[in-house]
This record gives C-alpha cells, sequence and structure tokens, in this order.
C-alpha cells in the first residue's frame, strides 16, 4: 500500500470513527429520556429502582448532573459522582408522590455533536408535556449540554447539563386519550 492510499484509508477509518461515536451518543442521549418518560415504556422494567439502575448503567461513576440557570439551579441543583446522580433520581422516582405524575414525554431537537477523540460534547433542546392526576398539566422545554467519554469500549455520560428555556401552564383536559402503561415494548 503507498503513503497516499494509507493515508486516505486512515483518514477514512477517522471519519467511520466519528460518525460511529456520534450514533452512539444520539442513541444513549435518546435512550436517557426514554427511560425517564412516564409511563415506563422499558418492557419489563416494573420498578423504579430498575428504570433508576437502568439510567446509571449509561452514566460514568465521576459524572456530573446539574441544573443551571436561574430555574434550575435552585430547583436541580448538582450532583457530582454516580451515588449522587443515583440519590437524585431516587428523590425523584423513589417515593409515591401526590399528585402523581401520569405522564412525561421528552422530544429532543436541535442536535448538535461534537466528537473530540474519546470525549465528546452534545446540545439539545427537549420539550416535554407533564399531565398529574389532579389535572394539572405543563409543557416544559429545556437546552441541554453534555459530555460523554468514550471508556472500556463504549461511550458513557460525564455530564448533564440542563437549563430551563420556558415553563408553560396547560389548561386541564388540554389532551386525552393516554396509556396508564405502555405496550410497545412487549415481545
Amino acid at each position: 500500500m503507498s503513503v497516499m492510499e494509507d493515508s486516505r484509508l486512515s483518514s477514512l477509518i477517522a471519519r467511520v470513527e466519528v460518525l460511529e461515536a456520534e450514533a452512539e451518543i444520539r442513541r444513549i442521549q435518546a435512550r436517557y429520556m426514554f427511560l425517564c418518560d412516564t409511563p415506563m415504556p422499558e418492557f419489563g422494567v416494573t420498578t423504579d429502582a430498575e428504570r433508576i439502575d437502568l439510567i446509571m448503567e449509561l452514566y460514568a461513576e465521576d459524572a456530573i448532573w446539574e441544573g443551571v440557570g436561574e430555574y434550575y439551579q435552585g430547583q436541580f441543583g448538582q450532583a457530582v459522582g454516580a451515588p449522587a446522580i443515583r440519590k437524585h433520581f431516587e428523590a425523584f422516582w423513589g417515593e409515591k408522590k401526590e399528585p402523581e405524575l401520569l405522564l412525561n414525554c421528552h422530544y429532543l431537537t436541535s442536535e448538535q455533536i461534537h466528537v473530540h477523540g474519546d470525549t465528546a460534547d452534545g446540545q439539545w433542546v427537549h420539550m416535554q408535556p407533564w399531565l398529574f392526576s389532579d389535572g394539572k398539566a405543563l409543557l416544559r422545554s429545556s437546552r441541554l449540554n453534555n459530555t460523554f467519554r468514550k471508556q472500556d469500549g463504549r461511550w458513557l455520560i460525564t455530564r448533564t447539563r440542563t437549563e430551563n428555556v420556558f415553563i408553560a401552564p396547560l389548561s386541564p383536559g388540554w389532551a386525552s386519550d393516554y396509556p396508564r402503561a405502555s405496550v410497545l415494548m412487549k415481545p
């Protein structure tokens, strides 16, 4: 193989590695959002503890989860390290709350992923409707600025950073015909 062919092959391999990294990061971010949906759409997951275990598989041990900005810093704060992030999720799902959250579905858009070797960053905007058992409803939008690291051959989240764009109250009953449980993932 000539030097020129070797250089072209190396360039092609590097480009494919970036595309593969972007695809894996996209899947990780989408999986995280999917696992945060209510009702839980993952087949066979029946407890919040199982949900949290699956989410934690996406995070590096030294990861950070934080809410930033005027609205989210005080509401969410910062959790540093896997045990603190687990505790953050346990506070959200760990106890039955009233009113009960009936529906929460995450929609991702405005994706940008930048791969830098074995690290990467990504930005998204997401929207999520929230429906509660007392009839309250709201629409929430946030910007995400997250980081990732390839570790032991797989990509992991190293930082989830979320900032409020807006929170809009919705009229009671604005949505109808939503399921109490997801059946899409049944075999």
